[in-house]
Formats: structure tokens, sequence, C-alpha cells
């Protein structure tokens, strides 16, 4: 018989108005499957298939990474932006330290989350490498330069181009005595 190949998903939650993302990321020749749909058919707009694009793009992933995706609840554009989302937390995971990922195994098939350890509200995370002192001018304070890890800059250029942030603006909830949430009844004079 046959050995399984193992498969190691990295997994990512996307979430914009009411709609949801579960994403899964592997390793792969850069295939996208959204509801079992191919990336074009799913979205017909260039805005939302540049939407989901975006983190793969900035993160250079876009040729050697595989994407399944599952989304439910909203519209078109609300579901764009929860793959968004989703898609730039699994990366996020991807290239985060041990200490900061959970992983559970079935089978042939290891699932890794994002996970920060808290104990007591003390965030626990991996150690950060010890900096060069640089030779400085006399008389100036000396500057310290840390070694830039590439994993921290992939994570750095996902958080400054917005795709970490969740946004949170939602429909506004109709009041009592209103048409709307904050649309009156039209005026009668008489």
């Amino acid at each position: 018989m046959a050995e399984k190949k193992k498969i190691t998903y990295y997994l990512g939650t996307g979430r914009r108005k009411t709609a949801v993302a579960r994403v899964r990321l592997l390793e792969g020749k850069g295939q996208i499957k959204i509801n079992e749909r191919d990336l074009n058919d799913y979205f017909t707009e260039e805005k939302d298939r540049g939407a989901v694009m975006g983190p793969l793009n900035i993160t250079d992933q876009a040729k050697s990474v595989d994407v399944i995706i599952r989304v439910t609840g909203g519209g078109i554009t609300g579901q764009a932006d929860a793959i968004k989302q989703g898609l730039a937390r699994a990366i996020k995971t991807m290239f985060s330290p041990r200490a900061e990922q959970k992983v559970i195994t079935r089978n042939h098939v290891t699932m890794i989350r994002g996970y920060k350890a808290e104990v007591k509200g003390i965030v626990v995370a991996a150690p950060k490498p010890a900096a060069a002192p640089l030779s400085s001018e006399a008389g100036a304070p000396p500057v310290m330069v840390v070694p830039e890890d590439p994993a921290t800059g992939m994570i750095k250029k996902l958080r400054d181009s917005g795709f970490l942030t969740r946004d949170s603006r939602m429909k506004e909830r109709k009041k009592y005595g209103l048409r709307g949430a904050r649309r009156g009844t039209q005026f009668s004079k008489r």
C-alpha cells in the first residue's frame, strides 16, 4: 500500500461585515480555490480579485502557495475583504516563530494556526536576536543595529499595508420610531 504524503496547512480566519472566510494555505503552484471554484469564476470584478491577491503579491507568494478558501455570509465585496484578511493571517502564521504557532496533527495532515501563549496577562514570545553595536562618531551615543529576519519583514509588510487590520464598520441597526437607522418619517404640515 502506498504511503500518504504529509500535508501541512497554515490556517487563517478573516471577517468583514457579516462575511467570514476560513483560509488554508499550503505549499504549491499558485492555485486559488474559493468554495471549490476558481478565483476568476467566483469574483467577476477586477477590484475583488485584486483585493484577494493583495497579500500574496506584497509578500511574493502568489506562485509558491496553493490557497483553499471557504467563505460564507455577506456580499461579494465583503467576502473579498474577509478573504484578504484571512490570507494575510495565514501568511503571518506561515512566517511566525514556532512559539506563536499552535500545531494540530491528524493522520497525515498537519494544521498550524496562529497562536500566542498568554500566562496571566504576560505574552510569551520568541527571544529577539542580540543587537550588534555600530562604531559611532566621537561624542555621539552608540547606535544599535538589529539584524532583520526575513519572516519579520514579511509580517511588517502585511501590517503596514493594512491587511492584518479588521475593518470594523458594520451596518447600523434600525431604531424604533424611525424608518431606518437614522431616517425618520416625512414631515407633514397638516
